[in-house]
């Protein structure tokens, strides 16, 4: 069940899908939940370098067998694949990446990655858009072409689109999210707001003539160059001209557009092939800013990942510079398979710096893998990944003249003030960026909701806190204040880039993007890795995922302890090791009258001496690693008589609405779509039925000398059907002690009483808190009401 609160707010503005800058904000996508990856851990799985031939006989040779691969995947008999790519590791191992078909029609949505191994038999997994099945009633639409059209058109006009323009509509399947539905696909011409070409897809249902989703088709983000310097640039001598022409690089070709807004312009010549001046006022500049631009990218990923060009077919895209006039923007067009540069304010600050240039083809890289939507998560994704190849070109191109940083166009002076448009290492320093993930990050621009990707590439590389590389002083912070220890830019590259052409597909949200960075490192460096764990501990350090589990033994400290002379004592300590086998425990400093047990870690007896006692368990395992906690213990005498009973919590029933307690908004509520225990407000966390956290806490002191008993009244409603996956947890704490933990596997109807003991807390205050985290489809939502603590002697 919903509530209507939690539903995902409509976009109301146009976006420029990959446009360098912000203009608009996106539509929120639910994803569907991500089918349970199962390839094996290989270590050295480097991309091999392919030939085009190469390239081009595997795809053909995974085309001849798609009708096997189909039916070994469980594929309904409607359901075709159709082959995208090849990727090949050095090891032999392929991942194919198919689209499919249903009864004919193109499925948007059911992409699909199989991994197989060298040996050529069975698979190493699937990675899955949608593993459902593809089926619908009838292909048969009750709703017109001409109807979706205008549906389409109107979409464009509510987005500021200009001059919208519609060449009808095709039929296809819609299956990015939900159940699957015949749909009309309209892509919608003209313009964005800010002089942007636009395409919009526009996906109506065609039995309902509903608008099921958009998105965005045009991605925005010797030579003298005004950013980089005297540089050399590869070009074509025909007859006594020179052509900005690289046929070292696929043939890349770049053009002046004069100020036009289409076409491809003229390809530039020059008599004495001396290109520009370095300054924006020269034509020539910025063809050869764009050019060089190019040339760095395609070396990059050439020498970095062993891809030929974009496509990875060794064919070039080509490159138009002075788009409009004014234009302070740069795009990718997956339709030419281009790239276009405005000439920025003035006409003279064109955006043709090396991190912009790599930013733009990097879209079209991202285009012809993953595919990731340019909406939602996954369109922030897209633009960080557009971000941190950019970052990898420039510290390639090693330009004295454009260092390579982790700041995003800083050479275009777009802000007017010399600060860049993006910073990876603290977004949240251009004012709008989030520096961590949350659950509303897809309703903003992409190119806001890029900034946890962005700073965890950083965490990834570099590592957080404050240091200087290149002359430049980054301060990166982490999500929870644990310090992330980076694993060197090369690795992260690697990863990222693996990642992407492997294991993601066009819907992969945040928490997609974890797992899938996890299965790049565990393919490339094994599981065991300290590459592994620092894809963890980045993660983790934008909000995404726990941190890699510390190595050797942790044990959870139990906080300071109040007991009374002649009162029994029953304390469990904690612990947990990296190495298999049984844990062994120790204890110095305890108060007379208590031990600990060596097998268990139960501290138990009755105290006998009153006194300040300082404590430490000692845990150490098979290995024998050790672990340490520390802490005091305070014996007093008179048994506790001085303890006055009652109940310690603040708006223990919610009945006054925040007061006391800290809690994510929207979480204490009287909203009806769940019943409270007792009057009529209470706290619900999650419910979403999207990746969502909710937290709820209030830190209470408890008297020394006081027994203390922490009660509260739990219900769980969830959607999910499993029967033994925990999908959707809710996690209870006091201080650094985990209580209990609930998932969707407690569902039941009406509220459960859960109660637990304080009393090793006598003496100190600790913070209550509830977390919640829910995954990325089917709800399940915790409730929670008549809360207390009550003390007695």
């Amino acid at each position: 069940m919903r509530r209507s609160p939690r539903k995902a707010v409509a976009a109301t503005s146009l976006v420029a899908t990959a446009a360098f800058l912000a203009v608009g904000i996106p539509s929120t996508t639910a994803a569907a939940k991500p089918a349970p990856h199962t390839s094996q851990v290989r270590a050295g799985a480097l991309e091999a370098t392919l030939t085009p031939a190469q390239h081009s006989s595997l795809i053909k040779s995974a085309s001849a067998r798609t009708a096997v691969t189909a039916e070994s995947l469980g594929l309904g008999s409607k359901e075709k694949l159709v082959v995208r790519d090849v990727v090949k590791d050095v090891d032999g191992t392929l991942h194919t990446r198919y689209e499919r078909t249903y009864a004919g029609l193109p499925v948007l949505g059911g992409d699909l990655v199989v991994h197989t191994p060298a040996t050529g038999t069975g698979t190493l997994g699937t990675t899955f858009n949608t593993n459902k099945t593809i089926t619908v009633a009838s292909t048969t639409p009750k709703v017109a072409e001409s109807a979706a059209t205008g549906t389409a058109l109107r979409a464009a006009k509510s987005l500021d689109a200009k001059a919208p323009a519609a060449d009808g509509a095709r039929k296809v399947i819609w299956a990015g999210q939900g159940t699957p539905k015949l749909a009309w696909e309209t892509v919608v011409g003209g313009l964005q707001d800010d002089g942007t070409p636009s395409r919009l897809h526009v996906v109506t249902d065609a039995m309902t003539g509903k608008e099921l989703y958009w998105f965005q088709d045009i991605k925005t983000g010797t030579g003298n160059t005004q950013y980089s310097g005297s540089v050399t640039l590869g070009t074509t001598l025909s007859g006594s001209t020179y052509q900005l022409t690289d046929n070292t690089r696929g043939g890349h070709k770049t053009y002046n557009l004069n100020r036009a807004t289409s076409g491809t312009g003229t390809l530039f010549t020059d008599a004495d092939d001396v290109w520009g001046d370095g300054t924006g006022s020269n034509t020539q500049t910025a063809g050869a800013d764009a050019a060089y631009g190019a040339q760095e990218t395609w070396d990059f990923y050439k020498t970095t990942f062993g891809r030929s060009g974009i496509r990875n077919d060794g064919a070039a895209a080509y490159s138009r510079v002075h788009y409009s006039s004014g234009y302070v923007n740069a795009f990718w067009d997956d339709s030419c398979f281009c790239m276009t540069y405005g000439d920025g304010s003035g006409n003279t600050h064109a955006l043709t710096s090396l991190d912009v240039a790599g930013h733009e083809m990097s879209h079209g890289v991202t285009s012809n893998t993953a595919g990731l939507n340019y909406t939602g998560e996954s369109g922030g994704l897209n633009e960080a990944t557009s971000d941190i190849f950019g970052t990898g070109v420039e510290f390639y191109a090693n330009n004295s003249s454009d260092v390579g940083d982790y700041l995003i166009g800083e050479k275009i002076n777009i802000n007017g003030d010399g600060t860049p448009l993006r910073y990876q290492d603290k977004p949240s320093r251009d004012g709008t960026s989030p520096d961590s993930w949350y659950s509303g990050i897809g309703n903003l621009d992409v190119h806001y909701s890029s900034g946890p990707a962005n700073h965890m590439f950083y965490l990834l590389s570099e590592g957080s806190g404050a240091k200087v590389i290149n002359g430049v002083s980054y301060n990166s912070p982490t999500a929870d204040g644990i310090a992330v220890a980076g694993i060197g830019r090369a690795a992260a590259l690697q990863i990222w880039y693996k990642a992407l052409t492997t294991y993601m597909t066009s819907s992969t949200n945040y928490a997609a993007a974890r797992t899938a960075a996890l299965n790049a490192a565990s393919a490339l460096y094994g599981a065991s890795s300290a590459q592994y764990a620092g894809v963890q501990n980045a993660f983790a350090g934008i909000g995404v995922g726990s941190h890699a589990p510390a190595s050797g033994v942790t044990v959870t400290n139990p906080g300071n302890q109040n007991s009374s002379v002649g009162t029994a004592v029953s304390l469990q300590i904690s612990a947990s090791s990296t190495n298999s086998g049984a844990l062994g425990y120790a204890a110095s400093g305890l108060p007379s009258g208590l031990s600990i047990n060596a097998s268990t870690g139960l501290i138990s007896g009755t105290p006998t001496t009153a006194g300040t006692y300082n404590t430490t368990v000692t845990v150490t395992d098979s290995a024998s690693k050790t672990g340490t906690a520390a802490f005091t213990w305070t014996v007093t005498t008179g048994g506790g008589g001085t303890c006055t009973s009652g109940q310690l919590l603040g708006n223990a029933g919610f009945e006054s609405g925040s007061a006391s307690w800290t809690a994510t908004s929207g979480v204490i509520t009287n909203d009806s779509g769940q019943a409270a225990h007792g009057g009529s407000y209470k706290a619900w966390l999650d419910g979403y039925g999207s990746t969502h956290t909710d937290t709820l806490s209030q830190s209470v002191t408890i008297p020394a000398g006081c027994k203390a008993t922490f009660t509260f009244w739990l219900h769980v409603d969830s959607a999910e059907t499993t029967t033994s996956t925990q999908y959707d947890k809710l996690t209870v704490t006091a201080g650094s002690t985990t209580l209990a933990t609930y998932s969707n596997l407690n569902k039941a109807t009406g509220y459960t009483q859960k109660s637990f003991s304080l009393n090793g807390f006598a003496g100190s205050t600790v913070s209550l808190k509830f977390t919640g985290t829910e995954d990325s489809s089917l709800q399940t939502s915790f409730v929670v009401d008549d809360t207390a603590v009550t003390t007695s002697n």
